[in-house]
């Protein structure tokens, strides 16, 4: 059974809930973060950078909540997935991590980067339902977890991009999202 490592209110959340709305059996493996089991030699030897999430399937290890994603869709989603819905699943993946995560939880930069990637973001929502079209996919789950973090950490006023509270209410609603990041409430 492939085993998730983390701890609540952590990036574990983000693959947990994927994991959910994949309906793959998994085991949660809850590592005591103030103690430092994550700096311990048994899950160094999962992830040596010491941080979480990380998973063990099978015999494959894999750590990066984003790299995880990805690795989950391709082997366990129930549709065939072409090269070019890999590429925009990728470049959400990417986008969530490494640009709209530091833009929204560093304040430094919040303040200039945020309307030049939620005015966008907003346009494509207000186009279509999810960030690739018609269907929930992992780049939602990779996309909206961040901006799900915003009422929860941060409190930030949204109310210049209605179709993306929109699209946060919706995800939120979802019944995976609701056992996992939505329990943090």
């Amino acid at each position: 059974m492939l085993k998730l490592y983390g701890n609540a209110r952590t990036r574990a959340s983000i693959v947990q809930w994927y994991l959910e709305e994949l309906e793959i059996p998994y085991e949660f493996v809850k590592l005591d973060m103030p103690a430092g089991e994550h700096r311990q030699p048994e899950f160094l030897a999962i992830n040596p950078m010491g941080k979480v999430p990380a998973i063990v399937d099978g015999d494959f290890q894999l750590w990066e909540s984003g790299a995880i994603l990805l690795y989950l869709a391709d082997k366990y989603s129930k549709k065939t997935i072409s090269p070019e819905e890999r590429g925009e699943y990728s470049q959400w993946s990417l986008f969530a991590n490494a640009t709209l995560a530091p833009v929204i939880f560093v304040e430094a930069n919040r303040e200039k980067e945020m309307p030049r990637l939620m005015k966008p973001l907003n346009e494509i929502l207000g186009r279509q339902p999810f960030l690739v079209g018609k269907e929930f996919t992992v780049a939602d789950v990779a996309v909206g977890s961040v901006l799900s973090f915003i009422p929860i950490m941060l409190k930030l006023d949204l109310s210049e991009y209605p179709n993306v509270t929109n699209y946060m209410k919706k995800l939120a609603e979802r019944p995976a999202f609701q056992k996992t990041i939505g329990s943090f409430g």
